[in-house]
């Protein structure tokens, strides 16, 4: 089994559509005993949440967010959790929206800095 999602920030490798996750969001992750959840926020999202399940190298979740419009959109996701050769980690993301028409894949990857993270609790 890969490494514990625990304590990492992830960042999306590339843009999604404007009110959507970015390349300014991050993702702050937590896992114990087979339960993941993170916060996220940066670019078009205010705050964001999931919660969800993690058996072995695949993350199963539900994702709620407040976007700066004053909109709140959810959906779900399943990610694959790899290690690069450099050792951080990425998940391999198929998303779909069920407050609103919409799914797709994406890609965030363990960021190499860290300072977002002293601020997730705001």
């Amino acid at each position: 089994m890969p490494r514990s999602l625990d304590g990492l920030v992830f960042v999306p490798v590339a843009d999604q559509a404007p009110g959507q996750v970015g390349r300014q969001t991050r993702f702050a992750y937590h896992e114990r005993d087979g339960a993941v959840w993170a916060d996220y926020r940066g670019g078009d999202v205010v705050r964001g949440h999931l919660v969800g399940t993690r058996t072995d190298d695949t993350v199963d979740f539900r994702y709620v967010q407040l976007r700066l419009d004053g909109t709140t959109a959810s959906g779900h996701c399943v990610s694959r959790v790899v290690e690069l050769p450099d050792g951080r980690l990425r998940l391999e993301e198929t998303w779909s929206w069920e407050s609103q028409e919409g799914s797709g894949t994406s890609t965030v990857e363990q960021a190499t800095d860290r300072p977002w993270t002293d601020r997730v609790r705001e």
